[in-house]
């Protein structure tokens, strides 16, 4: 009986009618509204307690957000610092393209100064590229890429845009030896600028000081005397600035007098000078290529114009 009862049963129970709590819904609608028209303090005391027991349900529900926020900003921080590791390397690579821009501009401008003093020279020039220096304290040599298939030759004399650098002591068929003129070895025949008097400066070894040892005691010179080059023995260009004097020593009793002059051509500067035809080549130029003889000999001396 009892189970025939359950079966009885409906399975869904039916509730109150959909009507019943329209009606329920409204009238305590309107129950609300007159208590607060009554009593306005009443109901903000009950919305403060319902704030207060539905916060922590709002505190879950911005939890996601609050995670969402937290996961942006750290990949945010990883993109900035991407982006900020990424702008560091490029500004390193444009500095150096910057540098390298510069060192061109310096180039292009030396270059430009070789060209313009080549003009005002009347003989026939080449520009040199410097390959090599000596690394001898006491040998101011130099390594050019300029040789015998170059019309290079024994004595040539070598300029740059601001003065004579020195001549050519060695020859090969692709390039070229040249001594400066501040090797202890090497002498050149100058000119005083401003009397015209004529005299030998000679390589102090030091790199940066030209000596005139072979001035008269009662020669005419002062500090500040241009010395130019003298076209005497053809080796060199006539007139061309060779150094300019700093110092001057005179000894009493003595026959000659001490001068010091600074070397007009920038000698550790760049890397280009200009080969000067300012006499005729030597004729048998292959043999004197492959025997030039080793600077400090007699053979040299001869040769380049260099002290014995």
């Amino acid at each position: 009986m009892a189970r025939s009862r359950r079966a009885a049963q409906p399975l869904f129970p039916r509730g109150p009618g959909l009507g019943f709590r329209t009606l329920l819904l409204l009238v305590l609608s309107f129950g609300l509204w007159f208590a607060d028209q009554r009593s306005p303090d009443l109901l903000l005391q009950v919305r403060g307690g319902i704030q207060w027991l539905l916060q922590p349900v709002q505190w879950l529900a911005a939890v996601p957000q609050g995670v969402s926020n937290a996961t942006a900003g750290v990949r945010s921080y990883q993109s900035l610092l991407s982006e900020n590791r990424q702008l560091k390397e490029e500004q390193l690579k444009q500095q150096a393209r910057l540098l390298r821009f510069a060192a061109l501009e310096a180039e292009n401008r030396r270059i430009r100064q070789l060209l313009a003093s080549s003009s005002a020279l009347e003989e026939k020039v080449l520009i040199a590229e410097i390959v090599a220096t000596s690394q001898d304290p006491y040998r101011h040599q130099i390594s050019l890429n300029k040789g015998a298939r170059d019309g290079v030759y024994l004595g040539q004399a070598l300029v740059d845009a601001y003065g004579v650098m020195g001549q050519v002591i060695r020859v090969y068929p692709t390039g070229s030896t040249a001594m400066l003129i501040t090797d202890p070895g090497h002498g050149i025949p100058v000119e005083i600028n401003r009397t015209g008097l004529q005299t030998i400066a000679r390589g102090g070894g030091d790199g940066r000081v030209l000596s005139l040892p072979f001035l008269p005691g009662n020669a005419d010179v002062k500090v500040g005397d241009l010395l130019v080059s003298s076209s005497l023995g053809g080796r060199f260009p006539g007139g061309y600035p060779v150094g300019e004097i700093f110092d001057v020593r005179r000894t009493t009793g003595e026959h000659f007098m001490q001068a010091s002059a600074y070397p007009a051509a920038r000698l550790d500067q760049g890397r280009q000078a200009l080969l000067v035809w300012s006499e005729r080549p030597e004729p048998a130029l292959p043999a004197a290529a492959e025997a030039a003889p080793t600077p400090g000999t007699p053979g040299a001396a001869a040769a380049t114009g260099a002290k014995p």
